[in-house]
C-alpha cells in the first residue's frame, strides 16, 4: 500500500470514527431530529450532489465547512451502503450542530422522535401557503390556557381572606395566570428573544 492510499484510509477511518462518537448523543429540538426541516433538506440535498439547498440553514461564516463536508461525504457515500449510512449521518451531525451554533442554542445529537404537533402544524402552514388552521388551533389553546388560570385564580380570590393559607393560595394562582397571560402577550407582540435562545430557555 503507497504512502497515499495509507493517507485515504486513515482519513476514512478517523472521518467515521468521529461520526460514531457524535451520534450517540441525545436530541430534543425541533432543527435536531431527523425528520425536522433542516435533515430533509440534507437528504435531498445529498442525492442530488448539490449542496446549495443546505447553505442556507447556516450562518455564512460556517458556509465553507459545509461545502467541503459536503464534497467529502459524497466521494465515501460511492464506497458502499455502510460508507453511505456513515457519511451521511455525520454531514447531517455537523450540519444540524453549525446550524443550532447560529442560533446560540445547544445542540447534542439527532433524535428520531417526531416532530411535536404544533411544529409540525407550523410546517404544514408554509406547505400549504396558508396560515388559518395554524392561528385557530393556536387560539384555542392559548384561550383554553388563560380560562383554566383565570377560574383558578377567581376561585382562590373569593377565599383569599378566609386565612393565610387560602391567601396565599390566592397569590400563587394570581402569580401563575399574571405571569402566563404576560408570556403570551410579550410573545405577541414580537418581543421574544432570538429562535435558538427562546428555545434553550424553555428547555430549563
Amino acid at each position: 500500500m503507497n504512502q497515499r492510499s495509507l493517507f485515504s484510509g486513515m482519513n476514512l477511518a478517523i472521518f467515521f470514527t468521529l461520526g460514531l462518537i457524535v451520534f450517540t448523543q441525545p436530541a430534543q429540538a425541533h432543527c435536531d431530529t431527523m425528520n425536522g426541516p433542516v435533515v430533509l433538506t440534507a437528504m435531498k440535498a445529498l442525492e442530488k450532489g448539490d449542496a446549495t439547498s443546505v447553505l442556507k440553514w447556516v450562518k455564512k461564516e460556517h458556509e465553507g465547512e459545509i461545502r467541503d463536508l459536503f464534497k467529502k461525504t459524497l466521494a465515501v457515500r460511492s464506497k458502499g451502503p455502510e460508507a453511505k449510512d456513515l457519511a451521511d449521518r455525520y454531514f447531517l451531525e455537523t450540519l444540524v450542530r453549525l446550524h443550532r451554533a447560529g442560533e446560540g442554542a445547544p445542540y447534542t445529537g439527532l433524535s428520531a422522535e417526531p416532530v411535536e404537533p404544533i411544529v409540525a402544524a407550523v410546517d404544514k402552514s408554509l406547505e400549504n401557503g396558508s396560515a388559518d388552521h395554524l392561528i385557530k388551533h393556536v387560539s384555542e389553546e392559548v384561550a383554553s390556557g388563560i380560562r383554566k388560570r383565570f377560574t383558578l385564580a377567581l376561585e382562590k380570590k373569593k377565599h383569599s381572606d378566609e386565612s393565610i393559607d387560602a391567601g396565599r393560595e390566592f397569590v400563587e394562582a394570581y402569580v401563575e395566570f399574571t405571569h402566563y397571560v404576560e408570556r403570551l402577550y410579550d410573545e405577541a407582540k414580537g418581543g421574544s428573544a432570538e429562535h435558538g435562545k427562546v428555545e434553550a430557555h424553555h428547555k430549563h
